[in-house]
């Protein structure tokens, strides 16, 4: 990872399928109705599973988090293409790392924000930055 800049920005977009909501049920044990009976075809995504797209950009950057804060603001169905934007609000360089704030949300193909977070962490330098 090169240097993280303030407002840089970083997105990632994916469906989920009913395939992972009960994988993702069965590893959590979050096996709610909701989660595992199908309303009108769908199943309803965990927040967790949905959180996994911040979380996938921070790993490809290499983010250690040290602190994340979600809310869910709209549930998320099997099916629904949900598009997460994450943006660098604050870098402070230290000798060994970068530290790091972040602003993340993600939407549906509506445009409506399904989950709006933050995230802080850390980003170890390389020895030639």
């Amino acid at each position: 990872m090169c240097r993280p800049t303030v407002g840089e920005t970083h997105t990632f977009a994916r469906t989920f399928t009913t395939d992972e909501v009960e994988r993702f049920a069965e590893v959590s044990g979050d096996t709610q109705d909701r989660h595992t009976e199908p309303d009108d075809g769908q199943l309803l995504v965990h927040g967790l599973l949905t959180a996994t797209l911040p979380t996938k950009i921070g790993g490809d950057l290499e983010v250690l988090a040290t602190a994340m804060a979600f809310e869910f603001v709209r549930p998320v169905y099997t099916g629904d293409r949900i598009s997460c934007t994450w943006i660098f609000d604050a870098v402070t360089e230290r000798d060994d790392r970068y530290e790091v704030a972040v602003n993340v949300g993600c939407e549906n193909e509506a445009g409506e924000t399904v989950l709006d977070g933050t995230i802080e962490g850390l980003i170890w330098r390389e020895s030639s930055d």
